[in-house]
């Protein structure tokens, strides 16, 4: 089974930031693969389902960001899934709007996403879905911004990225982590 969890923050207020690019993400896989997203379980909103012949679980963690971890330790425990499994779709500032990456295993790049995620499972080696939220203009602090919404301007390449993201994630799963590498990582 996959374990696809999109990182973000729970609640109206943070609903569409630019953090919670992961959770808009599993929120795309669920609506094209009419996944259930509404149980309530390891502290997180999980649906279950099949991406062609692959079983799934998505899941959007309700421990904040800084505690993602904490759920995504529980799934896999209680799913005895391995780090292998995992997906994790996050925002990433290194990227510009819009832009996304597939990877396998690394650093937690400052986020605390999956600082929180690799100190709970004890590992780094997962494959993650990065979503371009881009860059702060100079002086803008980097935590108020990633929970800040896409502006008017950005919102189609914003859109754009979120659905390039479901796509990988649906490409990892179905062709592997290196073919999905090779076709998301070129432009």
């Amino acid at each position: 089974m996959k374990i696809i969890v999109g990182l973000g923050n729970p609640g109206r207020k943070y609903e569409r930031t630019r953090h919670n690019a992961g959770f808009l993400a599993v929120d795309e896989i669920a609506r094209d693969l009419r996944f259930d997203l509404t149980q309530e379980k390891y502290h997180a909103c999980i649906g279950k389902g099949r991406i062609d012949d692959e079983d799934a679980l998505l899941a959007k963690p309700q421990t904040f960001m800084n505690e993602s971890g904490r759920s995504v330790s529980a799934i896999l425990r209680y799913t005895y899934a391995k780090p292998v499994d995992l997906i994790v779709v996050h925002d990433d500032l290194d990227l510009p709007i819009g832009a996304v990456r597939v990877k396998n295993g690394g650093g937690h790049g400052g986020h605390n996403g999956l600082r929180s995620i690799i100190e709970h499972i004890g590992t780094p080696d997962f494959m993650r879905v990065r979503v371009g939220v881009g860059r702060p203009a100079p002086g803008r602090d980097a935590a108020d911004y990633v929970l800040s919404p896409f502006s008017t301007e950005e919102r189609a390449m914003a859109a754009e990225g979120i659905e390039r993201a479901a796509a990988a994630v649906k490409a990892v799963v179905l062709e592997g982590p290196v073919k999905a590498m090779n076709r998301f990582n070129k432009h």
